[in-house]
């Protein structure tokens, strides 16, 4: 029996596995229980992303959904938030996205999404997880097992959304240049189609669904070539996607790359501007730079509301609360809530270049008068989340003298630094990150902290 406060397959984002290292039985079993756990009958649009080991899988899913009684519309190739934007707006009673987000390509992943267009909460995932553990699954006769349906306008319907929450005449008044880098995945399908739609000049790279060209995790050393690209072809600024195309990672038009954190910030000030209607305030993880938010948010009196990492924690934080300028996370991942509450890769793209059209200033001008903190980021492998939360916990008995949140992980508060040690929740890895306005503080907290872990 599983345990019941604790998920054992779904991560802070969904199943993920290495696509030879489990069996097709594994991923049979795992969509009979996510059906079983919906009422029979129940309507499912299910996608995928780009990945080639989806095709060893994605057959599986849908035959599984089916055979446990759901009535399954198949959206193929799509973007997460497209995905989850029609299960709200078409009343499907639950969503499946077939994609590991930005896990390297060998791996695969499903994840849950409710009528409500957003992921599933933790005590669902337990839920579904003790019906794959004790192989309770409903299997419908074969006269009531339902076709399974194409569903083509899922991209459209999408696209429709993101132009109608974007001011066209405001985008007319410059003609800006971007170079959107797909990832070789699925946003290929909407970011550059809205962008050129919207009257702007785009240059697409990687942008064939197929085996990537850089890994699917949008960081400064995965985005070289867009860099490269960017200032070539004098780009107002560049952006990439990850996987599945939920999230935005902007390079600026000298070919700088902006933090997740840095690019929301801006975001969520212009969104203040954009819609004075909105709630004064953002949902962020506690993942994001403190030091940050303090400096750019708090102190023009937006209120910041912290929650897990995760943006269906994020998600669900800003529906409780009944609205916000914005949900995001440092990694990319940014929610127009207007729009849906989820990160949207493609909508912050269109935010984005809204703002500097605004702004009438480069990005880079922007970013650089912007002052920031030092933060550091390293991942470090470990054995399972176990080892992630023996780490976690000899970490808080050093530093019991100091401020600490622990909502997720650690997260130390001092004077000068600050710093969040977490187990991931997609891989087996733990996160660190250290941010302080001294460099060498930063540089000397991270040692310290990275000294402790490895001479428990």
């Amino acid at each position: 029996m599983v345990n019941n406060t604790e998920r054992k397959l779904f991560g802070t984002d969904g199943v993920r596995w290495i696509v030879d290292k489990e069996s097709p039985d594994f991923v049979l079993r795992l969509a009979l229980a996510i059906a079983s756990y919906f009422p029979s009958g129940s309507r499912v649009l299910v996608g995928k992303d780009g990945r080639i080991g989806n095709s060893a899988i994605y057959g599986t899913i849908l035959s599984g959904l089916a055979s446990a009684g759901s009535k399954v519309y198949d959206a193929g190739f799509i973007p997460t938030p497209a995905l989850q934007l029609c299960v709200k707006e078409f009343g499907f009673d639950y969503g499946v996205v077939v994609t590991a987000s930005h896990n390297p390509p060998e791996w695969v992943g499903i994840k849950v999404v409710l009528s409500d267009g957003i992921e599933a909460p933790p005590h669902i995932d337990i839920e579904i997880e003790e019906l794959l553990f004790n192989s309770r699954f409903r299997r419908v006769s074969w006269s009531n097992i339902k076709s399974i349906d194409k569903f083509d306008i899922a991209i459209e319907h999408y696209i429709n959304s993101v132009k109608r929450n974007t001011d066209l005449e405001k985008l007319k008044r410059k003609e800006l240049k971007i170079v959107v880098d797909c990832a070789n995945s699925v946003s290929a399908l909407t970011t550059p189609k809205v962008l050129k739609e919207l009257g702007l000049k785009v240059i697409s790279i990687n942008a064939d669904i197929d085996k990537p060209y850089r890994p699917y995790e949008p960081t400064p050393e995965t985005l070289v070539d867009l860099m490269s690209i960017v200032t070539s072809v004098h780009a107002d600024f560049g952006v990439a996607h990850d996987g599945d195309g939920d999230r935005a990672v902007f390079i600026d038009n000298k070919g700088q790359f902006i933090a997740g954190d840095i690019s929301a910030i801006l975001l969520s000030n212009y969104v203040a501007k954009k819609r004075p209607d909105l709630p004064k305030r953002v949902v962020t993880a506690i993942s994001t730079s403190h030091f940050l938010v303090n400096r750019h948010l708090i102190s023009k009196g937006i209120d910041v509301v912290w929650t897990r990492v995760g943006f269906l924690n994020i998600a669900r934080k800003i529906v409780e609360l009944g609205g916000a300028l914005s949900g995001f996370e440092d990694n990319g991942g940014f929610a127009y809530v207007p729009h849906q509450p989820v990160r949207d890769g493609t909508m912050s793209a269109v935010l984005m270049a809204e703002m500097l059209t605004e702004e009438n200033v480069s990005l880079a001008d922007i970013v650089n008068a912007m002052e920031k903190p030092t933060v550091i980021r390293v991942k470090i492998p470990i054995k399972d989340r176990e080892e992630g939360y023996r780490i976690v916990n000899t970490l808080r008995d050093y530093y019991k003298e100091y401020k600490i949140i622990d909502i997720d992980g650690i997260r130390v508060l001092a004077n000068d630094y600050s710093f969040l040690v977490r187990p991931s929740g997609t891989e087996p890895l733990i996160r660190i990150t250290v941010e302080s306005w001294d460099k060498e503080i930063a540089k000397r907290v991270l040692d310290e902290i990275t000294n402790i872990i490895q001479s428990r």
